[in-house]
């Protein structure tokens, strides 16, 4: 009994159980859900939310440890072809043709003369990508599934999508403070303004101090 309790704790020290990993945790759940909930809000709610949602991420992210690969094989990813294609599909529903900006952060532009266009609902949908893969090995409670899936997330911030993150976000921001506006063709519908404030209490909470969080 003794050797399993120190076992225990021996594997609640390990870093991916850290402070840091596990709030990272909390803000990846809820930007995967925010995301598979983008037709639920209008054009001008859903920018809102993500422009606010984007720096968090980043900021959390940018707090992770780099840590060593622990198992020989890769670990098996949740987010198939066809998934991220729906995702993808209903944002570009979302958008509209508000989709795509011009890019300058990017290798492409070193090598060519013509402007580059990238599309905020691929960029958005990359970042889900990757953060529904961590969160879903996080939720197997696996130590080394937990730890490897840290490690490809860290790796892929650095080297991918953290610069697509800043780079839709400077488009986001250009969309939501234009003076020609968003061009909102969705339909508020205020049976749904309840569920959806309950549904961003997250967010207001760390922005708030949790003042706004419903207590039911």
């Amino acid at each position: 009994m003794l050797g399993s309790q120190l076992d225990m704790e021996e594997a609640l020290d390990h870093v991916v159980y850290s402070r840091n990993v596990m709030e990272f945790v909390t803000v990846a759940n809820e930007y995967c859900t925010l995301i598979e909930s983008a037709p639920n809000y209008s054009r001008f709610e859903f920018v809102t939310i993500i422009t606010r949602v984007l720096p968090l991420i980043y900021l959390k992210a940018s707090l992770l440890p780099l840590v060593e690969q622990e198992l020989d094989d890769s670990i098996e990813k949740s987010v198939d072809e066809m998934s991220y294609l729906l995702v993808r599909e209903a944002l570009n529903s979302k958008f509209g043709r508000f989709s795509d900006y011009l890019e300058v952060f990017t290798e492409d532009m070193k090598h060519s003369d013509t402007t580059v266009i990238a599309f905020i609902p691929e960029d958005l949908t990359d970042i889900y990508q990757d953060l529904k893969d961590f969160v879903e090995a996080y939720r197997l409670g696996v130590t080394e599934i937990m730890n490897d899936a840290l490690a490809d997330l860290v790796t892929n911030f650095r080297e991918f999508w953290g610069q697509r993150l800043v780079n839709t976000l400077r488009a986001l921001h250009s969309l939501l403070y234009s003076e020609d506006g968003l061009g909102d063709d969705d339909e508020e519908q205020e049976e749904d303004a309840p569920q959806k404030k309950k549904n961003n209490n997250w967010l207001d909470a760390r922005f708030n101090g949790g003042s706004d969080v419903d207590e039911d």
